[in-house]
């Protein structure tokens, strides 16, 4: 039988605190928010992913999170208000004093009490003792997202396969990826140089005296990405010049995440995701993310780079500021790059806890996507 009101305690930490929800064999008519004041953003969040949901919402201010005489009474107040059984606490969130001063005033009334494990994805019953509840998969990234402060998520893509010819142009590239690397960056330029009204540019030299690059050109003609009109390269629109300059390698990262959809459990995925954050009194941020997925209800992250950076180290730190912000402490991810990176980046991306595939490695992405993905359950 169903708990029909919740009390969680809000915190940094947002997605235990939203996983048993999405359950139908746990979901309540009604939660209760434990809320200090530093944490009123984070409840506003979490209100609008209840309440489409037909979760009643209900905020009990708290004014200082570690002031547990305060804070026992409060929730023994709740407590009163709900017979016996009808209400159940989930111990997860809030401070450490939250926590005890929460389990405590429930445990005197024998009221239920669980905490999700964080890792495991799973309900464990405190008190009374039951068998645990593995919950069911059902976050979605915009919620997740939304969860972690985003006030807005732009996802341009649906979860349709990547078209034929862009995964047969992305193949013959990977097969051949030592001989193409070098003129792929040049290709990447002169892409990023025609970012003007007419999505022009002049190559300066010719097929006799760079013959991989004009190859590469031939390729992405043939893949009706770019025309050649004797030394003028040309695009049709803004996705074929995004494609050109790069965005190959997030679409087919993109593509191999879809195919293994099933396989690991992943619950959602999308590319090329925006995300805007509207702090109070201060600039909008935006931030993107090439590939980002939902397994075991994490948050991953892929980064897709073609272009070579003067410091491996600053997209690294980019990438682990960002999983910082929106994943949680669960959160991982991944750089996904055509370059090599130098032994001095390697080394920080292990200490960051950032996975990498990069170059050669890239023949075999799925296998190292698949590898990542399972080993962080």
């Amino acid at each position: 039988m169903k708990i029909s009101t919740h009390l969680i305690l809000v915190s940094a930490q947002q997605i235990q605190n939203i996983t048993p929800f999405l359950d139908e064999a746990i979901k309540p008519q009604k939660v209760i928010m434990l809320v200090s004041p530093d944490m009123r953003e984070r409840a506003k969040a979490l209100e609008n992913i209840f309440k489409p949901r037909g979760i009643s919402v209900e905020q009990w201010p708290i004014d200082d999170a570690w002031d547990v005489d305060r804070i026992s009474d409060a929730i023994l107040n709740i407590l009163s208000q709900y017979p016996e059984g009808d209400i159940a606490l989930n111990a997860t969130g809030g401070t450490k004093l939250m926590s005890i001063a929460a389990y405590e005033a429930f445990r005197s009334e024998k009221a239920p009490i669980y905490y999700v494990h964080p890792e495991h994805d799973r309900l464990l019953w405190l008190s009374p003792k039951k068998a645990p509840h593995d919950l069911a998969d059902r976050l979605k990234l915009k919620d997740y997202l939304m969860a972690y402060g985003a006030d807005q998520v732009d996802i341009s893509s649906d979860t349709q396969s990547v078209p034929p010819n862009v995964q047969a142009l992305t193949q013959t590239l990977l097969l051949d990826i030592e001989r193409y690397a070098e003129e792929l960056g040049t290709l990447n330029y002169l892409a990023y140089q025609a970012d003007n009204p007419q999505l022009k540019v002049e190559i300066e030299h010719g097929p006799q005296s760079r013959p991989v690059l004009w190859e590469l050109l031939e390729l992405f003609e043939n893949a009706n990405f770019c025309k050649m009109n004797g030394h003028t390269l040309s695009f049709a629109n803004q996705q074929a010049r995004f494609f050109t300059n790069g965005g190959w390698l997030e679409m087919h990262t993109y593509n191999l995440c879809i195919k293994l959809k099933s396989t690991c459990q992943i619950q959602d995925v999308a590319s090329n995701i925006t995300i805007h954050r509207y702090p109070a009194g201060k600039t909008a941020v935006k931030n993107e993310i090439d590939v980002g997925l939902i397994r075991a209800n994490r948050l991953h992250l892929i980064e897709c780079k073609t272009k070579r950076f003067d410091k491996d180290a600053d997209v690294l730190y980019k990438l682990k500021s960002l999983l910082d912000l929106m994943g949680g402490q669960q959160g991982r991810a991944m750089l996904v790059s055509f370059n090599t990176l130098d032994k001095s980046s390697r080394a920080r991306a292990k200490e960051l806890k950032i996975a990498l595939c990069c170059k050669g490695d890239l023949k075999n992405l799925q296998q190292q996507l698949q590898t990542w993905l399972i080993a962080g359950r």
